[in-house]
């Protein structure tokens, strides 16, 4: 039985390090930049990627527990931005593999002509049997970035195992000649270089057929679809990224679409063999833009996204192997707002139950997390909610996951202004306890929060909703 638990608010093999020498060649502008690592093949694989404006001849990565006595090189490739003064940068790729599991580790990367400032990064525990911890956001650019500085201290922390971001970079990566996702980059580099960071493509990485997001980014698989589609296991979840993009930028071909789509029924009948669904019980897709949402005008208006439905003639609707292969949660973004759903197919609610909608469902769940904060501000919903949404707010924030074993998985989505969680919603099996305290918080005057909910064994709940309001405090309790 599973519960939901939700909240509101390239490569060579690694070797003794050595110094070549300095080969005379007078190289401008070859100091490492855009620092960021992403899963391999495995959780114990990373690959490291930096951008530097002149070719260095070589890609390297220094590394080890403590003093950084390995290394491992690996391959660079010239990119070529699409705009008008036709910019070059060389992108380098290097994979760290048969790392230790739940190990620190000290690297930097580089050449002879210039070496990046020393990053850490922690490996994953082995197996499924631990709590996986994640960052999800998307639509987050350069400016007015909210939750920037939040997401960069909690990843210095080490509050986060794999950050996930639902497509939209930068605002966008290929403008000013590319330079402006050279920026974004940069910004990123505090919390990317030490913490996975995992992406999917968005409606802003468009340009020139995605170019400036293929080249940049380094996914498990790349060689097959550069970054555009892939999965990857960790703990008890198995991940799935997609391109929903292939659906609306038909001017790039159909080829891509139908490979993704071939490829995400192998992928998901892969996971649902009992003894892998055994292991990792829960499974997550996220992609960029919504099958469903309640905001204004944009994609909300339409209740036939080609995403959900599939396109006319050629097909590939999404919905029903979401429901054909027992996906639980689908994230999306682009909406520049927080919004969770009921357990929902076919735009038809199927709660687990009326007490316990999250508890077994009949359906996934979709979380709508693109408000961490970009120029275009945050989206407005309409008046009046559908009866499919759970919650929405156009606060600035990010969800925070968790995983906690094969029974129950939480969400949390913060209010970087508040600087709190926004509001608390929590389920939890009935014949845990007698009486059960879940979750306990302290706004300030004038925010609203669900301090606590409480189970009991006999079906009936008393949920506790306090505030503080103007220094009024008031409960209200049902039983």
């Amino acid at each position: 039985m599973k519960f939901f638990i939700f909240c509101v608010l390239f490569s060579l093999s690694a070797a003794k390090i050595q110094f070549p020498a300095n080969p005379g060649y007078d190289c401008q502008y070859c100091q490492p930049e855009q620092i960021h690592i992403a899963f391999g093949s495995k959780t114990n694989e990373i690959v490291v990627t930096w951008t530097t404006f002149n070719d260095t001849h070589e890609s390297r990565v220094q590394y080890g527990e403590g003093a950084m006595n390995l290394e491992a090189q690996g391959s660079r490739h010239k990119f070529t931005d699409g705009g008008a003064l036709k910019r070059q940068m060389w992108i380098h790729r290097v994979l760290l593999p048969n790392l230790k599991f739940n190990t620190k580790y000290e690297y930097h990367a580089g050449s002879v002509y210039g070496w990046s400032e020393l990053f850490t990064f922690k490996t994953p525990p082995e197996g499924e049997n631990w709590v996986v911890r994640a960052a999800i956001y998307g639509d987050m650019g350069n400016k007015n970035a909210h939750s920037l500085s939040y997401l960069q201290d909690e990843a210095q922390r080490g509050h986060f195992d794999v950050i996930l971001h639902v497509g939209d970079f930068a605002y966008d990566m290929d403008t000013d000649n590319a330079l402006v996702g050279d920026e974004f980059m940069r910004q990123i580099q505090p919390l990317a270089a030490s913490v996975p960071y995992m992406t999917c493509p968005g409606n802003h990485e468009a340009a020139y057929n995605f170019s400036n997001y293929r080249n940049r980014f380094s996914m498990p698989d790349y060689q097959h679809a550069e970054s555009m589609f892939y999965s990857f296991d960790i703990g008890p979840v198995h991940f799935v990224s997609i391109s929903t993009e292939y659906y609306y930028f038909l001017e790039f071909g159909l080829k891509m679409l139908s490979e993704q789509f071939e490829w995400l029924q192998r992928d998901l009948s892969e996971a649902n063999r009992p003894e892998n669904r055994a292991k990792r019980p829960w499974v997550i897709i996220y992609g960029h833009r919504p099958m469903v949402c309640s905001n204004i005008g944009d994609d909300c208006w339409n209740n036939f996204l080609p995403n959900r439905v599939g396109l006319p003639v050629f097909g590939y609707g999404l919905e029903p192997l979401l429901k054909d292969f027992g996906v639980d949660v689908v994230i999306w973004a682009h909406e520049h707002s927080y919004e969770r759903t009921w357990p929902l197919y076919d735009l038809k609610v199927h709660n687990g139950s009326l007490e316990q909608p999250y508890v077994n469902p009949g359906a996934p769940v979709h979380i709508i997390t693109g408000s961490a904060g970009c120029q275009e501000d945050t989206d407005g919903f309409k008046p009046r909610p559908p009866v499919w949404s759970a919650f929405r707010s156009s606060d600035y924030g990010y969800t925070r996951f968790k995983a906690f074993n094969d029974t129950h998985i939480y969400f949390e989505q913060v209010d970087v202004d508040l600087k709190a969680p926004l509001c608390t919603w929590l389920l939890v099996p009935l014949d845990v306890k007698k009486e059960e305290t879940i979750f306990d918080t302290t706004l300030p005057a004038g925010q609203l929060s669900v301090h606590r909910i409480m189970a009991t064994q006999d079906s009936r709940h008393t949920i506790h909703l306090t505030s503080i309001l103007n220094r009024f405090q008031w409960t209200l309790e049902v039983k």
